[in-house]
């Protein structure tokens, strides 16, 4: 069977677990050499990826750091010599508390790096696919990105300038052959989730009745749609914030 990433090169930041992990894996399964960006590595991401026949390298990565940054798109290119598709996928909720009671250190560590964090990973991957012609990038937001939940203010606002953010990018490079585009998840049975809801059955069942499809989404599922808006498949999508998430937004 043809791998349609076959010899391709793709970064995934926050790459060691839940949505970022399931988006190196099928990057790899369909035939790509992958790059896990994180600040924790696991190893079980890089085993699971070769398990498939396939190649990948940690690095490790702070992405509200800008001399990180530079330094993981240099690795990458020291290692594979060249970056096709990159998901900005890294990413914290933060402390939950209602917007006026908000500290500044949450919300300037989650604004850090949720936003600066997609920022600076764009402005060392655009230019690099602008040298090599062609590029498919995807920044991960959320459904919070498009409607407000209550006690994740900054959070919420870090999604919102995701998209937008997304947007910008996509304009200015509409004319380069570089395809920027959002996704924006619900509720996803990750260790984020579980942070979330503490476990509580109670609190996770309501999570799943706010999901018209009537359960969480799995991370598989996003996986998917990442590395579809990346492949030619997707070749006149750019821009767009593609909601992953149930019918939650529909509803």
């Amino acid at each position: 069977m043809e791998k349609i990433f076959d010899q391709k090169v793709a970064l995934v930041t926050g790459g060691s677990f839940g949505i970022g992990r399931a988006t190196a894996v099928t990057f790899a399964k369909q035939g790509a050499k992958v790059v896990i960006a994180d600040w924790i590595e696991d190893k079980d991401s890089i085993r699971e990826i070769k398990d498939h026949g396939g190649t990948a390298i940690f690095v490790k990565c702070d992405v509200s750091k800008n001399n990180e940054v530079a330094d993981l798109i240099s690795q990458t290119i020291k290692t594979y010599g060249r970056l096709d598709y990159a998901v900005n996928n890294a990413g914290i909720e933060g402390a939950n508390a209602f917007t006026h009671e908000c500290t500044e250190e949450n919300w300037d560590k989650t604004l850090s790096i949720n936003l600066k964090g997609v920022w600076l990973c764009m402005k060392y991957e655009i230019p690099l696919m602008l040298r090599q012609g062609k590029g498919a990038i995807v920044n991960v937001a959320s459904v919070a990105g498009l409607i407000g939940f209550p006690g994740l203010p900054a959070y919420v606002a870090s999604k919102h300038a995701i998209i937008g953010l997304t947007k910008t990018a996509a304009l200015e490079n509409a004319k380069n052959n570089i395809r920027i585009n959002a996704v924006c998840p619900g509720a996803i049975k990750t260790a984020m989730i579980d942070r979330i809801t503490g476990k509580d059955k109670i609190v996770e069942k309501q999570f799943e009745d706010m999901e018209p499809i009537g359960r969480m989404g799995n991370p598989d599922e996003v996986a998917n749609a990442i590395v579809w808006l990346c492949s030619d498949a997707a070749s006149f999508v750019t821009g767009n914030a593609m909601t992953v998430d149930g019918g939650w937004v529909a509803g």
